[in-house]
């Protein structure tokens, strides 16, 4: 079975072998023979040797939380799935608003004071970089938080240089599916080489590239196996979330059945034995704010959109409006013997203040 051979690059990777690490430790045809397992123990197995990888990797578990500038978006007509733009769903962000800059600023200082040490700041399409650049200055001048910037493909050379001179960690633009007659029919709005333009640019200025795939809306494992192989062999990529379809009320596609945390965990682990050095993210909404523990199965190394309590603003997650809170996330993380990255002392100070508040 693939398994045993999989053991073995690990152990050659572990005495130094580093083109495990440029390759990953399996091929294109073991990635599809893994993603078509349906066994309790080939998942056991999977994960087991998955969480081995990341761990040898990776010695505390990421938190992410997030701030979201704006929902007014351009993209027209609108992604299927989305509930994110204003005028999409009611369970999401209906109504249109834009953060000011006193907002970012009461967002990303109470973010840090919860101990936290990274923020995601996206926005909406339209604006041609200028408000994640925005947010991006202020997180910067008033915080020492790593900060990941989303706008999509609605990034221009120039914002990205510029996000470069104020000190971007990581840029995202997810791809999302690289099946473009699919990705066509759910964000119709949109082109795809648009968006890979955008990954290509965020290589060429040689910053962190964080692109990532939308799971269960449609694709093939096939289709998921192309996807991962792109990432690998056409792109320098630094960070992959794996989403899971989670539907929004009201929008197009509710009815669309949500993908499964068992699904995301096996592709979040199949992602592991590619890139096995990489920061590997899992956001609440999309797998469902209460399994994160399958995605850190999986050999996830990074949980996202985890919001404290002192957050100032009514954050509402991407793929689904329920988040991730930090006690409870923090908690999950440990269960599993694994070690939450903070700033111990700050979290310590922002458990006695508000772990009895509601």
């Amino acid at each position: 079975m693939v398994f045993e051979k999989i053991e073995e690059n690990f152990k050659e990777l572990k005495e130094g072998n580093k083109k495990f690490i440029k390759n990953g430790l399996i091929d294109e045809d073991e990635a599809l023979k893994l993603f078509k397992i349906n066994k309790w123990r080939d998942y056991l197995k999977l994960f087991d040797i998955a969480s081995k990888v990341r761990d040898y990797f990776k010695k505390e578990i990421e938190i992410t939380s997030t701030i979201h500038i704006t929902n007014i978006c351009h993209v027209n007509p609108k992604c299927l799935y989305c509930g994110f733009a204003a005028g999409t769903s009611k369970e999401g962000y209906y109504k249109p608003f834009r953060l000011t800059d006193e907002e970012i600023k009461k967002s990303a200082i109470a973010i840090e004071e919860s101990g936290i040490k990274r923020v995601s700041c996206s926005s909406a399409h339209g604006y041609q970089g200028k408000e994640v650049l925005r947010a991006l200055k202020i997180v910067k001048k008033y915080t020492n938080l790593e900060v990941l910037v989303n706008a999509g493909a609605d990034l221009t050379e120039e914002a990205i240089k510029e996000l470069k001179k104020y000190g971007v960690d990581t840029i995202c633009c997810n791809l999302e599916t690289i099946n473009e007659e699919l990705f066509k029919k759910v964000k119709p709005g949109e082109e795809l080489e648009d968006r890979i333009g955008v990954c290509k640019l965020v290589n060429k200025y040689n910053i962190e590239l964080s692109t990532g795939l939308l799971i269960g809306i449609g694709e093939s494992y096939e289709d998921r196996v192309n996807h991962l192989f792109y990432l690998k062999n056409e792109l320098d990529v630094g960070e992959i979330p794996i989403m899971g379809f989670n539907p929004y009320k009201g929008t197009p596609m509710e009815n669309h059945p949500k993908c499964s945390a068992l699904e995301q965990a096996k592709t979040i682990a199949i992602t592991r034995l590619l890139f096995p050095d990489i920061r590997i993210t899992s956001p609440t909404p999309t797998i469902g704010a209460e399994l994160v523990q399958f995605a850190l199965f999986g050999g996830a190394s990074n949980i996202a959109t985890v919001i404290p309590k002192n957050h100032p603003m009514n954050v509402k997650g991407v793929g689904n409006p329920k988040t991730g809170n930090l006690e409870e996330v923090v908690k999950m993380i440990m269960d599993l013997g694994l070690k939450p990255k903070l700033d111990w002392k700050k979290y310590e100070k922002y458990l006695k203040i508000y772990e009895n508040k509601e």
